[in-house]
């Protein structure tokens, strides 16, 4: 089942690790030894989380890697979904699988 809208990483960081904990994106950026702007750039939604990010992220805030990129890849293809014009793409009748 698909989420509606699902949330970009970037956005649950913000709303469920640093506005609770009054953690900055700065300090947060530190502790994934990161620059600031890479952070910044993640919790805009201008930047995707990568597989090494992911690695940060679940060593510093305690989610599996496999989480964050879940996290990311369901944001990408719903937006995808709202976006892309499949009407002219056919099926390929396949005669072997």
């Amino acid at each position: 089942m698909s989420m509606h809208n699902p949330p970009h990483p970037g956005e649950f960081i913000t709303e469920v690790y640093l506005k609770p904990n009054n953690l900055s994106a700065r300090e947060l950026a530190a502790k994934l030894a990161v620059a600031g702007s890479t952070l910044h750039r993640i919790l805009t939604g201008a930047s995707s989380v990568s597989p090494e990010m992911a690695l940060r992220l679940s060593k510093a805030l305690g989610r599996s890697p496999e989480s964050w990129l879940a996290m990311q890849y369901n944001h990408d293809l719903w937006r995808a979904k709202q976006r892309v014009n499949l009407r002219d793409v056919t099926k390929v009748r396949l005669t072997a699988a």
